[in-house]
């Protein structure tokens, strides 16, 4: 195995840290001891932060392409489930860019960021409109729903994270079932049972908690 160079040593220690304290607070003095190396040591390879920013942004958007690539063939619900995967994976690893709204406005990450967002949304449409075509999904009955729908499960999976911290939510529940029981009701029984063949009956019967409210509890007369 080949020996990591420092500049990926600091990378690979910078990450984890500027996810637990943030990258607003962090010092490149506090890094380098940290690495126990000096700061002179570490601004020989990254003169600032945001030489580092980038670099580690870099490496993210990277990672988010060589997996989304694989899901280009053919729009599907598949690749928007695969997808939905992908952004969950890829928010724990680079937490630090997701949470602070600093860093997602930051130059060297907000153009990428919108980019990246306008290609998912179009990816979800394609797939709904695929699935149409196919005889998977409904016509659309109310003008905007397919529209709202594919951004929608673009802000479910690109937020989840923050959802879940500012929730305290220490579960592993998965966002794509919540997307899931989003479009699913708009699935024609072609489609429905599609999905069934597809993911098995234990994952359809297990996609969220029945809705099971008592009115008395919450209407006083």
């Amino acid at each position: 195995m080949a020996k990591k160079s420092t500049k990926h040593k600091i990378i690979d220690f910078a990450i984890p840290l500027l996810n637990e304290v943030g990258f607003g607070t962090i010092t490149l003095q506090e890094i380098a001891e940290g690495l126990g190396m000096s700061r002179g040591n570490l601004t020989y390879h990254f003169k600032d932060k945001d030489a580092l920013l980038a670099v580690i942004a870099q490496q993210m958007w990277a990672k988010i392409e060589k997996e989304r690539i694989k899901s280009r063939t053919f729009p599907s619900f598949k690749n928007i489930h695969n997808e939905i995967q992908l952004y969950y994976k890829i928010q724990k690893e680079y937490a630090f860019i997701f949470l602070d709204p600093h860093v997602l406005r930051h130059p060297l990450i907000r153009a990428q960021f919108r980019k990246m967002t306008a290609q998912t949304i179009a990816d979800n449409k394609a797939g709904i409109a695929f699935s149409i075509k196919l005889g998977n999904m409904k016509p659309e009955q109310l003008p905007g729903t397919y529209h709202n729908l594919a951004f929608i499960t673009w802000m479910l999976s690109f937020f989840w994270l923050a959802q879940k911290i500012i929730r305290d939510d220490q579960t592993e529940k998965r966002v794509e079932k919540l997307v899931w029981t989003m479009l699913l009701p708009h699935f024609t029984e072609k489609g429905l049972q599609a999905f069934k063949t597809f993911f098995g009956e234990a994952y359809y019967n297990d996609l969220g908690e029945p809705f099971e409210v008592d009115i008395s509890e919450l209407i006083a007369f």
